[in-house]
C-alpha cells in the first residue's frame, strides 16, 4: 500500500478525525510514516510557538533565534504564557488516575526525533484497586516537574455541528434512548491537553530524605528526562435531570497517546515505582501490569466499581458498573479514537446505546 502523503499526515495531526480509516491504520504500523508523523507534530508546534512569541518588533537576528531556540521546543510544546504547573500536593482521585497512566502506560518502538513516541491508545484496561491505593498513588511534583498544557476548559457549544467544528470529531448519532432519558442533549467540547512529567533526582532525593530512606541510584539519563501524554481534542453530548445530574453522556475524544524524550520507558516507570513513597504491594501490583505500547490503563475503585469485557461494533470495550447499579459506562478504541457512554443507567441500557451509535 501506498505510503500517506505529508498532507496526510499533518491533518493526523491537526485534524486526525479527518483521515481515512484506511490512511490511519496504515500509519499505526509503518515505522517509517510514524516517523514523519513525529516530525510533522515538530513542526506543527514550532510553528505555533514562533506564531504566539511574546512580541513583534524591529527585525533583531540574535534575539528572534533565541526566542525561537527557547520557545520552539519539542513536539507539542506551546509557549509558557499558555501551561500551568500543577500544585504540589495535589492528591484528587483525577491526579491520581493521571499518575497512574503516567507509569503505567507501556513502552515501544520510537523514531528519531526530539520526543519518541512510545505509546498509542488501541484499548482500554480497568485497573482494580482498592481505595486506599488509589490515594496512595505517587504525587508526581515531590520527583519532578508535572507540567498540564491546555486551550481551555471544556466548554458549551451550539450543537454538534459546531462541536464538529471545534473539534474535527463526529458526534455520535443516538438512537433510541432508555427511559428516563428525556428532552435534548448539551454539547460541550475540550481541546487538547498534554501532560508532561519532568523526573528531578534532586526532588527525588529530598522525598527520600523526608521519607527517612536512601535515594536509589538514578539510572543514566534519567535526571532531567520527559514522558509527555496527550490526549483529545474531545465532544461530550449530555442529557440531565432536572436536578442538573447528568442520566446519559456519550463522549469521544481523540484517544491518548505517550513520548519521552529518549530515556527508555521502563526505565522511568520502574525507578518511580522503586522510590520511597509508595507501598510495596501497591508497586508490585502496578509493575504487574502488562507493559505493551497500546493499552490503556484505567484505575478504577474495586471497592466501588466492578470491570468486565465486552464487543462493541467488533471492538473490545471495558465495562464499568457500580456496585450499588446506580451508574453504568462502557469505553472503546477505534481508529486512534476513544469512545465512551455511561450514565445512572444499568450496564444493559448503557450497552444497547453503545451499540446502536450512528
Amino acid at each position: 500500500m501506498r505510503h500517506p502523503t505529508e498532507g496526510v499526515l499533518r491533518r493526523l495531526v491537526d485534524e486526525p478525525a479527518g483521515v481515512s480509516d484506511a490512511d490511519r491504520a496504515h500509519v499505526a504500523t509503518c515505522t517509517p510514516c510514524l516517523a514523519a508523523l513525529d516530525r510533522a507534530r515538530s513542526d506543527a508546534a514550532a510553528t505555533g510557538a514562533v506564531l504566539t512569541a511574546p512580541r513583534l518588533g524591529t527585525a533583531d537576528v540574535d534575539s528572534a533565534w533565541h526566542r525561537f531556540s527557547t520557545t520552539a521546543g519539542p513536539a507539542g510544546t506551546v509557549a509558557p504564557a499558555r501551561s500551568r504547573r500543577i500544585r504540589p500536593g495535589l492528591r484528587s482521585p483525577l491526579a491520581a488516575a493521571l499518575g497512574a497512566a503516567v507509569i503505567l502506560a507501556g513502552a515501544g518502538a520510537a523514531a528519531a526525533a526530539d520526543w519518541l513516541p512510545i505509546f498509542h491508545t488501541e484499548q482500554v484496561t480497568a485497573v482494580p484497586l482498592d481505595t486506599a491505593s488509589l490515594n496512595q498513588l505517587p504525587d508526581l511534583s515531590a520527583y519532578g516537574d508535572l507540567d498540564v498544557t491546555s486551550n481551555g476548559s471544556p466548554e458549551q457549544v451550539a450543537d454538534a455541528a459546531a462541536a464538529h467544528d471545534r473539534t474535527g470529531l463526529d458526534v455520535p448519532a443516538v438512537g433510541d434512548r432508555p427511559v428516563g432519558v428525556t428532552g435534548e442533549p448539551t454539547f460541550e467540547v475540550g481541546d487538547r491537553v498534554s501532560a508532561t512529567f519532568t523526573f528531578s533526582a534532586a526532588k527525588a532525593a529530598k522525598a527520600a530524605e523526608t521519607a527517612g530512606q536512601a535515594l536509589p541510584p538514578v539510572p543514566a539519563g534519567l535526571d532531567g528526562s520527559r514522558v509527555r501524554l496527550q490526549a483529545g481534542p474531545g465532544v461530550a453530548e449530555v442529557w440531565k435531570q432536572p436536578s442538573g445530574l447528568p442520566t446519559l453522556v456519550v463522549a469521544r475524544l481523540v484517544a491518548p497517546t505517550a513520548d519521552s524524550s529518549g530515556v527508555p520507558f521502563d526505565t522511568v516507570r520502574d525507578y518511580l515505582l522503586s522510590l520511597p513513597g509508595i507501598p510495596d504491594g501497591l508497586a508490585s501490583q502496578l509493575r504487574a501490569f502488562p507493559a505493551d505500547a497500546s493499552t490503556l490503563p484505567l484505575p478504577i475503585p474495586a471497592n466501588l466499581v466492578t470491570s468486565s469485557t465486552t464487543d462493541v461494533g467488533g471492538a473490545r470495550a471495558t465495562v464499568l458498573t457500580s456496585k450499588d447499579g446506580t451508574f453504568g459506562a462502557v469505553v472503546w478504541v477505534e481508529d486512534g479514537v476513544l469512545t465512551g457512554v455511561g450514565g445512572s443507567l444499568s450496564t444493559d441500557e448503557v450497552l444497547a446505546v453503545a451499540r446502536d451509535l450512528r
